[in-house]
């Protein structure tokens, strides 16, 4: 193989590399425009759990203290309202843990090992 060729193969690869540049800056912007999404969806879910996880707490306590008290129907809506935090806060937990963590910058990183593979065969 003459120099010459190898110099021709080497300016093809450097013309290829300088047109997706562009492209990486376009697919980098869109990938953290996601991630941004993403990782602020799942700090609400995960406030959303530290308050019912609060609330829960709060109000068992004041049914714990309202237990000793005599009332029966005092007794039920307290119960009845540390119940449904309670059931808030397992719906929360749910929601937290049923959201499978997505790979950042995963597309991104396909089209570099895609255009890495296209160099490695224009050099072969």
């Amino acid at each position: 193989m003459s120099v010459h060729s190898k110099l021709d193969r080497w300016r093809n690869v450097s013309r290829f590399l300088t047109a997706r540049l562009s492209d990486y800056g376009q697919l980098f912007s869109i990938e953290v425009a996601e991630t941004r999404a993403r990782v602020m969806r799942e700090l609400l879910a995960l406030v959303a759990l530290a308050v019912g996880g609060m609330f829960t707490l709060s109000f068992l306590c004041v049914a714990l203290i309202a237990t000793a008290w005599g009332t029966p129907y005092f007794l039920a809506v307290v119960w009845g309202v540390a119940a449904a935090w309670f059931l808030m806060s397992i719906v929360a937990l749910m929601v937290v843990r049923s959201q499978r963590p997505a790979q950042s910058f995963g597309l991104l990183k396909d089209e570099m090992r895609a255009d890495l593979e296209t160099i490695k065969e224009a050099l072969k």
